[in-house]
């Protein structure tokens, strides 16, 4: 059975997307209240609460398979202060490489180390900090590639993200797992303008992953709506005609075209700040209707909590999404125990990674390449160690 460790683990949603075929060796995340959520779920002895830069990797147990750390991502949001990887939030990537610098200078390297972050980290001070990323693969022995992928392919949630993964260069990697040259829709012309900033090094030795498409999506937003939440009220009939009025025509329009569907409509909100046509900034309510969700985002990322708008003929009715439905929109089940506290579980979905990508990264990338003889080989390494 494949071993992993967890970094940045938040509610543990990479380890769920990993799944029951994997065990978790080591995990750790500095929130306290994260960490609370995680052992509630998991059981969490393996949980370490506390900043990454006092981890060390001697505490670090065995020698796994997969190291993931979806590090903080506030610092190269386009919705952030654009700080990069200088910052102290974003910039935790250092920390977290240093304890990989430490396996692998005891012999414990993972076979594969995989990042996941918001696609600023593409553009981020003019691609240099997706360069420095690179740089710090491949000086540490590993050769590398990244996709784009939006959960919008396995859940009603648009929310596009960076994988960049790094296998150890003593590792096959199967013939199958890699294509030529780019291939869409997880090589995107913001990946591909970022390669080609790239040193011609390591434009040289980077790995194009041949990621199979998944099936069709058959989850739409409606079917994710609780009808009487626990979390959130509906909103008063005021509230509802306020948010319409803060619409634009264009929003306005597509309300009207919502009631006349013939059936029940759910779209998501977020208020936004725009010019109007005298060129003040005003608040805005921006709906859409295409059955899929709006990126969840934190406080933190810059953006308000989203709204969601029911329609069911000339009835509007409006409020909050509900803790259970950020849950479901992250892939998680309802037999996932969420924070009693609204804003703490929206916090912690929010800043989490779609249980569905992870799984098919580990079913088409990680598990073809963590065969039976690296599993082999890593059994005998912890036997040393």
């Amino acid at each position: 059975m494949p071993e992993f460790y967890e970094f940045f683990a938040g509610g543990g949603m990479a380890r769920t997307g990993l799944g029951a075929g994997w065990t978790c060796r080591f995990a750790n995340d500095f929130d306290p209240k994260k960490g609370a959520v995680y052992r509630e779920n998991f059981g969490g002895a393996e949980l370490k609460i506390g900043d990454v830069r006092q981890v060390n990797s001697a505490e670090l147990p065995g020698v796994a398979d997969l190291a993931w750390a979806s590090f903080p991502c506030q610092d190269l949001s386009l919705a952030g202060a654009g700080a990069g990887l200088k910052a102290e939030r974003s910039g935790a990537f250092y920390p977290f490489w240093d304890v990989m610098t430490g396996l692998i200078e005891d012999g414990r390297a993972p076979a594969i180390i995989a990042l996941e972050n918001v696609c600023g980290a593409l553009t981020s001070h003019g691609g240099k900090d997706f360069e420095v990323i690179c740089r710090t693969y491949a000086k540490a022995g590993y050769r590398l590639g990244a996709l784009v992928i939006n959960a919008e392919l396995f859940l009603p949630q648009s929310r596009p993200r960076l994988f960049v993964i790094g296998v150890r260069a003593d590792v096959v990697i199967p013939p199958a797992l890699l294509s030529e040259g780019p291939l869409e829709p997880f090589h995107t012309a913001a990946l591909r303008r970022a390669v080609d900033k790239l040193p011609q090094a390591l434009q040289d030795d980077f790995l194009w992953w041949n990621l199979p498409l998944p099936r069709p999506r058959a989850l739409a937003l409606r079917d994710v709506i609780e009808e009487a939440p626990q979390s959130v009220p509906w909103h008063t009939a005021a509230e509802t005609r306020q948010l319409l009025a803060m619409m634009s025509p264009v929003n306005a329009a597509k309300v009207a075209q919502a009631k006349r569907a013939g059936r029940r409509m759910v779209g998501g909100i977020y208020r936004r700040t725009r010019l109007n046509h005298n060129g003040a900034k005003v608040q805005r309510a921006e709906v859409r209707f295409d059955d899929v969700s709006g990126c969840l985002r934190t406080p933190a990322g810059g953006s308000s909590r989203q709204v969601i708008m029911v329609i069911d003929g000339e009835r509007v009715r409006t409020r909050l999404i509900s803790a259970r439905e950020t849950a479901r929109l992250m892939g998680l089940s309802d037999d996932y125990r969420l924070p009693g506290n609204y804003n703490e579980a929206y916090h912690l979905t929010g800043d989490g990674v779609a249980v569905d990508v992870v799984r098919h990264l580990a079913r088409h990338i990680f598990e073809p390449i963590v065969g039976p003889s690296i599993v082999e080989t890593a059994a005998a390494l912890r036997e040393v160690a």
